[in-house]
This record gives C-alpha cells, structure tokens and sequence, in this order.
C-alpha cells in the first residue's frame, strides 16, 4: 500500500466515544503513529469526524486539525475500507462481548494487528493482556496465536482493564517480598464508565459503591498478567489472592486504589520505600513515546497522592503511591493512584502499540 509518511498508519474503531476521543487526542503528532481512518458505529458513518463528535467532544483542547475532516467510516461493514488504510488499528468500539470478539477477529484476519482497549478478549485463551512495564513477555503469544488462527500478520493484543493499573504497578516492585494476600478498594473516576458531571448528575454529592463487573476484574485479570507462558498456553498465577471492592465516586478522571497487602516475607518500611524509589521501568531504553520517565512516583506527604493534583502525574502515565504504613492485619498498606483514561485505557494502549512496534510486531504493511 502507498505511504506518504514513515509513521505507522493508525485506525481507530469507536473514535467518536470517550475513550476514541482520548486516543485521538494522544495521537495528535505522535512521532510513530498517524490516523489515518476512523470508524464508529453505523449511525455516525459518512459524517466527518467533526460532525460526528459536535456536540459531544469530551475533552477542553480542540479536535486535532488532521482528523476532523476524515470521514467516519462503519466499523462493522466498512472493513475492508479500513484495512486498506491502516497499518494496525485501535479497538474502542461499544458493542456486545460477542460482537466486539467477532469484529476484531475479523480485523486480525484481514492482516491487521488489533490493539484493543475491549474487555471482550481478555480471557481468550492466546490472547495476551498486556501491561508494559509487567509483563511485555507475554507477547511471545503472538506467534503461537498466529499459528492458532492461521492469521500471518494480524493478531490481537488487549490491555487489562483500568482500575488493576491504579495498585499493580505499586505491588509489581514489590514482587521480591512474595505478595500473598490483597485487599484493595478502589475509588474510581467517572470518565470509567464513559460519563461526565452532565451526563451522570446521579453522581454529585453521592458515592454509588458498586461498578458492574469491576470488582471480579479487579481481582482476576492480575492473575493473568502474572502468570506465563508454559507450552504455548497461558498459566495463570496463584498468587496474591486479591478481594476487591470497587467504587464509584464524584471525580471527573483518576482511579484511587487503598490497598493492603501481607507478603510471603514482610519487608520493613525502608525495605518497601527502597523499592518502589529505586524500581526501574523494564522500558527504559525502548524509546517509548508515551513512557512516563518515571514509572512509580512516592509521596511523603500523608495527604498526597490526591486524584486532582496527582492524576496527570508522567503526563498521565506514571502512578503516584503514598501513605504507606502498618497494617495491623495483613501487615502494609497504601494508596496509589493512576489515570484511568490515559495510563488506565488508552494512554496504557498506545504505549502497548509502541512497544509492539520496538519489538518488531507492528509494521508498514
């Protein structure tokens, strides 16, 4: 296919929702990735981006002059329109489990890599669930899914679901001590589920202490970033075992994670300080774009990390952890914090797509 440019060519399927608007955001004059296609659901298709999204933008900075003039395209039906565009696409599309599975799959089939921020293939038996800084191992599947599906230079790649990476981070630098037991409650921003203060007023001056679906991701989905690759199969984790609460609270933006942990051999405050002050990224020296130039950032101050102040940390890509202390049950506890929309969804997608790119999995087609 003809290229204009040396950067990849990006689609993005879901552009007109809150989390394509984000990507479309974190694409603006990204030196690797250029959109170059994006695609919604049936009822936008034919407009330009610009119309499809007036009305609705999420976001205070203007809608990039590059994609407001693109034509949005049907997701379902204009595939083939699409993959003669793109290089590799992102998955933001809303729709049910199974028709996300199947669209994806169709994508992939067609040669283009899927970079998904869906639930739909997390638990799909060789598909990976990527996490960068935990465990980029873990695309060593893509060969073997390829292999699988008969597909030579498409594949699916997801990430795990936001409210993990607000705490995983922290306990991931603290592996060395044998995590055993979590309890982590989860305070979670409401740009999660999609909305805004105008569009949830149910939130304002309330608390709703329950989020479908979430408190089972919490606790499961880390098994499998942890877990590895034993004869061409995923082997999930045993350990910690996590119970999770999650919450949903008036914030616009930013997951908050109270979290306490028992460990295998209990480390001592400096021990645990050390470790998160001193953890080096594995991707430092990748070159990653959206890599934060410090992974996991430490706050003294009791008061800190705080969800308005500390959310946009590594803009928006790094996790704050503060408050560590004695846990008189299961021995430490903290609180971390992350962004849920950059670093949680997809920020945490884009830098899935650079690394796929510095290790040779994504490439002109």
């Amino acid at each position: 296919m003809a290229k204009t440019t040396q950067k990849l060519s990006v689609g993005i399927l879901g552009a007109t929702g809150m989390v394509g608007q984000r990507f479309i955001t974190l694409l603006e004059n990204h030196p690797w990735f250029e959109v170059r296609a994006v695609a919604a659901s049936r009822s936008s298709a034919g407009k330009t981006y610009a119309e499809a999204v007036k009305g609705r933008w999420k976001y205070p900075t203007p809608i990039p002059s590059s994609v407001q003039d693109l034509i949005v395209y049907s997701a379902p039906d204009d595939v083939e329109k699409i993959v003669n565009h793109v290089d590799f696409v992102f998955s933001a599309i809303e729709m049910d489990k199974h028709a996300i599975q199947t669209l994806e799959e169709l994508y992939a089939s067609r040669g283009v890599p899927v970079v998904s921020n869906n639930s739909a293939h997390r638990w799909t038996a060789d598909v990976p669930m990527i996490l960068p800084e935990v465990n980029a191992s873990h695309l060593a599947m893509i060969p073997i899914q390829q292999k699988n599906r008969g597909w030579k230079t498409g594949f699916i790649v997801v990430k795990p679901n936001c409210s993990v990476q607000s705490y995983i981070p922290a306990l991931e630098a603290l592996k060395r001590f044998g995590p055993q037991k979590v309890i982590v409650s989860t305070l979670q921003a409401i740009s999660g589920a999609g909305k805004t203060f105008e569009t949830m007023p149910e939130i304002l001056d309330n608390v709703i202490p329950y989020i479908g679906g979430e408190e089972e991701k919490s606790e499961k989905e880390p098994m499998k970033i942890w877990g590895s690759i034993v004869k061409g199969k995923f082997k999930l984790a045993t350990a910690p075992k996590i119970s999770a609460t999650c919450i949903r609270v008036p914030v616009a933006d930013g997951h908050m994670a109270s979290v306490a942990v028992s460990f295998k051999t209990k480390p001592t405050r400096d021990a645990i300080l050390k470790a998160w002050r001193t953890y080096k990224s594995p991707l430092s020296g990748l070159g990653l774009p959206s890599a934060p130039e410090k992974f996991l950032t430490y706050f003294e101050e009791d008061n800190r990390p705080q969800t308005k102040l500390d959310r946009d940390i590594g803009r928006g890509m790094g996790v704050s952890v503060g408050r560590l202390r004695e846990d008189p049950i299961l021995g430490w506890k903290f609180i971390s914090l992350s962004h849920n929309t950059i670093r949680g969804a997809a920020g945490g997608a884009v830098l899935g797509a650079e690394l796929l790119k510095a290790k040779g999995y994504l490439k002109a087609r």
